[in-house]
């Protein structure tokens, strides 16, 4: 899997400033174990470069970046140290050139159309955006996803635990980027507990898990909208006709024929459907590939392989 798509699966990037490198593999661990598995280790400090090379050798399931990377030697030796992607606050030619040509990932700042039109031009779909709350938040990032469709953005600045589902919910948002995870005070006190349990509250905000509907087989049309009518008879469930199911309200499908899943099927929205797969494949689930609908070259829907008490489990792009 590449780097890029790491970051979006993770839904979250934290921006981790450590001072003491003595602190740096602790810290990922704590990450890792909230369910998030790459991390930016910005270059601020003195103790960066060692603490990106700690992590990058004794933590092999953390993707582990360097961050605030301001010129051409810092890159080169953050990738020396075992960093596996460069994010830098703004665009600089020469180290977009030079990660490019060395096949290392790069999600340079870019908050203006030159700038994004600089990026497109080296290669990259995937740009950073700061300070988000400086320059438009949302609305500006939407903006520019009309001429420049092809870009995602991972906003960083003044994203946080409050707003991270606006953000991570925009279909122009690649991953968020944020410190509020793991504050400098957190990890200089050891804070380590607390930084699991915000990385898996966030974690469930990236993935936006939510019953969409619950969809029932029956034999046949026939038998669909008599089921349709009895709900709509018990409790006022108006009934919507479709073509291979009717619909009582928005929260019950009924088929009209037996369709995948003993019973019926459950349908499951969520924020990102590649981020889903990766998280259910941690539990032993898997996506039916043979189910999945696209349009253009995204999923937007799937099934998966088990059924959950006799009923298939859907999952639906947001």
């Amino acid at each position: 899997m590449e780097i890029i798509d790491r970051l979006s699966n993770a839904g979250v990037v934290p921006v981790v400033v450590i001072e003491n490198a003595a602190d740096a593999v602790p810290t990922a661990k704590a990450l890792l174990a909230g369910g998030i598995d790459v991390m930016e280790i910005t270059f601020r400090t003195a103790a960066a470069r060692e603490s990106i090379a700690a992590v990058a050798k004794e933590c092999p399931d953390m993707v582990v970046g360097a961050g605030t990377v301001l010129n051409l030697e810092q890159c080169k030796a953050a990738v020396e140290a075992g960093a596996r992607f460069i994010v830098s606050p703004g665009y600089c030619e020469e180290v977009v050139a030079w990660c490019v040509e060395n096949n290392v990932a790069i999600t340079p700042g870019c908050v203006t159309p030159t700038e994004i039109m600089a990026a497109i031009a080296q290669g990259l779909k995937v740009v950073k955006f700061f300070p988000a709350n400086v320059y438009g938040g949302l609305t500006a990032m939407k903006s520019l996803s009309g001429p420049f469709g092809g870009i995602k953005f991972i906003p960083t600045g003044g994203v946080n635990g409050k707003n991270l589902d606006e953000y991570i919910a925009a279909p122009f948002i690649h991953a968020v980027g944020g410190s509020w995870l793991c504050t400098k005070a957190d990890i200089s006190a050891h804070n380590f507990d607390k930084i699991t349990a915000l990385c898996k509250e966030a974690r469930k905000i990236a993935l936006g898990f939510e019953v969409a509907h619950i969809g029932v087989n029956t034999a046949d049309g026939d038998a669909s909208m008599e089921v349709c009518r009895q709900l709509n008879d018990a409790f006022g469930f108006e009934t919507k006709e479709g073509n291979s199911s009717n619909f009582a309200s928005s929260a019950v499908e009924v088929m009209k024929s037996q369709y995948l899943g003993d019973n019926g099927h459950i349908a499951i929205r969520t924020n990102s459907i590649p981020r889903a797969a990766v998280e259910l494949a941690k539990a032993g689930f898997e996506l039916d590939e043979s189910t999945a609908k696209y349009k253009g070259d995204k999923m937007t829907a799937v099934y998966l392989k088990q059924q959950f008490g006799g009923f298939a489990v859907h999952l639906l792009q947001k």
